[in-house]
């Protein structure tokens, strides 16, 4: 189900990158062999199915053709594919990852010359995830240039039974009847979606290059509500970019863990104010999510958190509730070993029915960023608030960076948050 433009869920966007190190942290993630490693270079955060509708029936002799951006470059890739939201095994009966087909305007074809076989446990051509697991790929001989597209290509011969999925991918991505994996042309792609990675959640490169990866942890402005549509503009793509034009191979991987509506001490299926009903596809409570949308990926060395301001709106939380979980996942970081630097909640005035913005709530969030401002327990905080804020009107987004809906940003306001950053931080 796509969530209606008048219920785009806020988010507080994310991003910083970080990091100068290439020591394994958190969980020891980063394989070494010689002097290679590997590192993430994409990733979403997945959710369950939601209760009605095509995330919920789930596929069925079905192949899906899905749509990425990485971050950083190398030598080889492996991919990531998860149930953990899943009710049952799934069979997965191909898959392959290629290039997209720039000579044609068709965003469902594929570069033939570039299609890799997806092979998992030592070469076989098809694998089962079990239900609440991950399937990670055997390493592809693909050479992967920084801020490429790839296409993931990925047939269910039988039911999957509700899917584990990222609905808000901002990019148009394609399902169509039976193995349809190694086609190169995609009219047998029969259904195009405005939304859902389905069950695909990381890609990994093999580099001795980069310094590790940050996660961004973050809702809808992370996620991209109000960019452009097909364009990479959310607000960790221009990240990575910024990243790439200073460092080139020595970049850091930008993995956006965003999702559009996550809030820090709800579920996504929560209802909300103004009559907002809630959906499993906003995913569960952040501090339920960092394990794995944080802790698990590849060479992560920093988190950044924009969190808070869905709660504010939806659930009207106190900013010491607020405030408590932000703290909170801060300490588990430290814990983790990573770097953890955090942003301040953007205003709002002006977007959806009476009562999901009121002067008290702006109070809230006014008070959460005065002690985030004040506080010296993260590693850096990142003024966000400043930046997209109407100087004449401080309740509200700068009218020159507002996508319409008066929450979230347009790709000026997106470019505006990530060229706010000083990359010397980043070292």
């Amino acid at each position: 189900m796509k969530i209606s433009r008048s219920w785009q869920p806020v988010a507080a966007s994310v991003a910083l990158a970080l990091v100068g190190s290439s020591a394994v942290t958190a969980g020891d993630q980063v394989w070494q062999g010689g002097n290679k490693e590997w590192i993430g270079t994409w990733a979403a955060a997945v959710t369950h199915g939601n209760a009605t509708g095509s995330t919920n029936a789930g596929l069925n002799n079905q192949s899906v053709r899905l749509n990425i951006r990485t971050s950083i470059g190398g030598d080889r890739l492996r991919v990531r594919l998860t149930n953990i939201y899943g009710e049952q095994a799934v069979a997965v009966g191909a898959a392959t990852i290629a290039r997209p087909n720039k000579a044609t305007p068709e965003l469902s074809d594929i570069d033939p010359a570039t299609v890799r076989t997806l092979t998992f446990n030592g070469g076989s051509a098809s694998a089962s995830m079990n239900k609440g697991a991950e399937l990670l790929s055997d390493p592809v001989d693909l050479k992967l240039n920084p801020l490429e597209e790839l296409v993931v290509s990925v047939y269910f011969p039988t039911g999957t039974g509700p899917t584990t999925f990222h609905s808000n991918t901002m990019h148009h991505n394609f399902v169509g009847p039976s193995n349809l994996t190694a086609e190169a042309g995609g009219a047998g792609y029969t259904t195009t979606r405005t939304c859902c990675w389905f069950f695909v959640s990381g890609v990994d490169v093999e580099t001795k290059k980069a310094p590790g990866s940050v996660v961004v942890l973050a809702d809808s402005l992370g996620d991209g509500n109000g960019s452009t549509f097909n364009g990479n503009n959310r607000w960790p793509d221009q990240l990575a970019e910024r990243l790439d034009r200073a460092w080139g191979k020595k970049a850091p991987g930008v993995l956006n863990a965003s999702l559009a509506g996550s809030r820090l001490n709800h579920e996504g299926n929560e209802p909300g104010a103004g009559g907002f009903p809630g959906f499993n596809e906003l995913g569960v409570n952040a501090l339920a999510r960092v394990n794995e949308d944080v802790f698990s990926q590849t060479g992560v060395d920093t988190v950044i958190t924009d969190l808070g301001i869905n709660d504010i709106w939806m659930s009207n939380d106190s900013a010491d509730a607020i405030i408590a979980s932000l703290r909170q996942i801060n300490a588990q970081a430290k814990q983790k070993g990573l770097r953890s630097i955090v942003a301040t909640l953007a205003p709002y005035e002006g977007t959806g029915a009476p009562g999901v913005w009121t002067p008290e709530k702006d109070a809230t969030r006014m008070a959460v960023n005065a002690f985030l401002r004040s506080s010296d327990e993260f590693d850096a905080v990142l003024d966000f608030d400043k930046v997209l804020r109407d100087p004449a009107r401080p309740s509200r987004l700068l009218p020159a960076f507002d996508s319409g809906d008066h929450i979230h940003p347009n790709d000026a306001g997106y470019q505006a948050m990530a060229d706010a950053i000083d990359l010397k931080l980043l070292k």
